[in-house]
């Protein structure tokens, strides 16, 4: 089983949240939340700023730790064929932009940040990380958890 730990921003801002497009190597597109891998010795916390700063272009200000998904997924549902069943243990934040101008990440995997109306979200091909951190900043839950988001459809791994 391979594991990655991750942290996420959840930007929202007059009725809109802040996706970028992942364009996996292999695989069809989906909509995402900024974020990303946590680097070894990295504070997450430190990650969500950086991550936001490359994937986006703008400067980000962590307001509130919004909570932690862990989720397995099964080997045949990853992008990665052949691959082992994965676990991605990501931390959720709350972050306001402070600054800077949107753009593509230079030769990374995500592209055109786009601020998307919280209604049009339904619609989308999307992570379920999306689904995720709306969750988690529409209810602020004490425990910081919310129940899984089923997978189908629209809602991808």
């Amino acid at each position: 089983m391979s594991f990655r730990l991750a942290a996420y921003a959840v930007c929202i801002e007059n009725g809109r949240v802040l996706l970028a497009r992942h364009i996996p190597p292999m695989g069809e597109t989906n909509w995402t939340l900024p974020g990303g891998r946590v680097e070894h010795a990295e504070d997450p916390f430190d990650t969500v700023v950086r991550e936001v700063a490359e994937e986006t272009g703008c400067e980000a200000e962590v307001e509130r730790l919004l909570g932690v998904d862990s989720r397995v997924i099964p080997a045949a549902e990853r992008n990665v064929p052949g691959g082992p069943e994965h676990h991605n243990v990501g931390i959720f934040y709350q972050v306001r932009i402070t600054g800077g101008r949107l753009r593509p990440e230079p030769n990374g995997e995500t592209a055109d940040p786009t601020w998307t109306p919280i209604p049009g979200v339904a619609g989308l091909r999307r992570s379920s990380l999306v689904d995720i951190g709306l969750a988690l900043a529409r209810t602020l839950p004490p425990t910081g958890h919310v129940p899984p988001v089923p997978i189908g459809g629209a809602i991808r791994h």
